[in-house]
């Protein structure tokens, strides 16, 4: 009798142990998902199209993948946004009207460190892209100029959970900078007519922080709603340059709400919800 309660009791153990190590899984397979929309205000400057500022409302979107790898024992993360607006603005005498849109892509690895089981601090850098295009309304000679970018960015990431009345929040900010890159802009008073016809003239640019000093500030609060996980968040994203002898700056500032998803991946590909803080 005493050995058959000894096998059922090792079972027992033996199955309680196997389910909490399915319940574990490696770092590098939780993954987290973040989709907001905004709204907010654009500052739009460009010497190619007119001498004076233009200001106006937009709309914004933002998807975030932030995942830990395995590299360094679980210290390295990885994070890839996909973010863009659409804004409409006027000058200041409303006498013309400037449209401008852009899509950014960014893909970055940050090294984390754990402070006070708290507060985590994530240093890293990211791969930037952006493609855009100012329209203004009142030019009928070169009424258009796109933008484009590539470049490397400086990015430090702090991330800070906490509980009120037993519910979890987290706090995170974000910060931003390019260090060296490219950038396409024609000459004063060249046309894109001119460009098409293969009048190059030195329109692909080196940027760095003396002749491109941009920044991007993101600050979020995630928080629980009826066992959902939702975020808000501002957005201050400004981009500015002077090449060429052109000056030009895209001013935004978003502030945002949306939803976050945390997925854990297990070795059969099954995905399953599980909460966890990046």
């Amino acid at each position: 009798m005493r050995c058959r309660l000894f096998l059922i009791l090792l079972a027992v153990c033996s199955l309680a142990s196997m389910a909490q190590e399915n319940d574990t899984l490696p770092p590098n397979r939780y993954t987290t998902h973040g989709t907001l929309f905004g709204v907010g205000t654009s500052n739009l400057f460009d010497t190619y199209l007119s001498p004076v500022t233009y200001k106006g409302v937009h709309l914004s979107f933002l998807h975030e993948t932030l995942r830990k790898t395995h590299w360094c024992e679980g210290r390295v993360s990885t994070q890839s946004i996909v973010d863009g607006f659409l804004c409409h603005t006027a000058n200041q005498a409303n006498t013309a009207k400037e449209w401008g849109g852009k899509v950014n892509y960014s893909a970055g690895w940050h090294y984390n460190w754990l402070i006070a089981q708290r507060l985590r601090l994530m240093l890293g850098g990211e791969i930037h892209a952006g493609l855009g295009i100012i329209y203004n309304t009142r030019n009928s000679n070169n009424p258009v100029q796109a933008k484009a970018e590539a470049d490397l960015d400086l990015s430090f990431i702090a991330i800070y959970p906490f509980h009120i009345r037993k519910k979890p929040f987290t706090a995170r900010y974000q910060l931003s900078a390019p260090m060296i890159g490219i950038m396409f802009s024609p000459q004063f008073g060249q046309s894109y007519y001119e460009m098409s016809q293969g009048n190059y003239d030195h329109n692909v640019c080196a940027t760095h922080p003396f002749n491109a000093p941009s920044m991007r500030h993101f600050l979020t609060l995630d928080f629980p709603i009826a066992g959902f996980t939702f975020r808000a968040g501002y957005l201050c994203d400004i981009r500015q340059s002077h090449v060429n002898n052109i000056k030009s700056h895209v001013w935004n500032h978003s502030f945002m709400i949306g939803y976050v998803k945390h997925f854990g991946f297990t070795k059969r590909k099954e995905s399953r919800h599980k909460s966890f803080i990046m």
